[in-house]
């Protein structure tokens, strides 16, 4: 790894050759995280580099490093920046935030009002989103289509998620609304050119009878962060316990109650 330079650019049909190499890294980083993502297979990986619709990192000498993919749903409505994977050797080098600013951006050059979408349980991909402009949301709020939510089966939490209704799992969701990013910036430009600046509260976050924490619209989410990161994790410790006490028959009520006992108490 020392002494080598890492390219990240758009992946094209000629890195097709690491297509094997990303689905099996895909496969085994699920196994270590004990969670999943959609299964895909190496022609699938092909076909987005064909596509234009994928984003590679590799070094000058010609090692994979990592790789992240675009899917469009909904007739372009809602797009999911997929599959992001870093090779082991070159975690913690700042490549996955290099990666995900890439394939943003190309997410918004191709499909530019379309809504980005993405679930994760990594903290640190979270806190990647959150810079970039996404904020939580339920799971109400993202794309309808069933072939989305398909590639859940192959998750080990899918149980999970079907017990919810589909409205909650393991997974946090997190949304770019590019209509809500213009109107922030406009809000931001009318609010400098104020010549006495006035408060303006920032809307509050809530929980919902489904148990996910939801901040509206016109939030700050980046300062409160922490806040979030503390939310997460006891939010998947509780998913897990009532998952276990599903058979007891109180697993639903008993999570709703320990998140909003959580909430309040903070």
């Amino acid at each position: 790894m020392e002494n080598q330079i890492i390219i990240v650019r758009l992946a094209t049909a000629d890195d097709k050759h690491y297509a094997e190499t990303i689905t099996n890294e895909m496969e085994e980083s699920a196994k270590a995280r004990g969670t999943g993502i959609a299964k895909r297979s190496p022609l699938y990986i092909e076909k987005k580099m064909e596509e234009g619709k994928a984003i590679i990192a590799v070094t000058d000498q010609g090692t994979w490093v990592g790789f992240c993919y675009i899917e469009a749903w909904e007739h372009d409505k809602y797009v999911a920046n997929s599959g992001l994977i870093v090779s082991p050797a070159f975690r913690k080098t700042g490549v996955a935030t290099e990666i995900k600013h890439k394939v943003f951006n190309l997410s918004r050059e191709k499909y530019p009002h379309a809504k980005i979408f993405g679930l994760t349980t990594g903290l640190a991909v979270m806190k990647i989103n959150s810079d970039l402009g996404y904020e939580p949301v339920t799971y109400s709020e993202l794309t309808n289509d069933e072939e989305f939510w398909k590639g859940c089966q192959s998750c080990v939490n899918y149980e999970i998620l079907m017990s919810k209704g589909r409205k909650n799992c393991m997974c946090t969701a997190m949304l770019f609304d590019p209509a809500e990013a213009e109107a922030k910036i406009k809000a931001a430009e009318a609010a400098k050119a104020l010549t006495q600046a006035t408060p303006v509260k920032v809307a509050e976050t809530v929980v919902t009878p489904e148990g996910e924490l939801v901040t509206h619209r016109h939030r700050e989410f980046k300062g409160n962060f922490k806040l979030f990161e503390r939310w997460v994790r006891f939010k998947q410790f509780v998913l897990l316990k009532s998952s276990r006490k599903k058979d007891e028959g109180n697993g639903d009520k008993s999570d709703r109650k320990s998140l909003l006992s959580f909430f309040f108490f903070w």
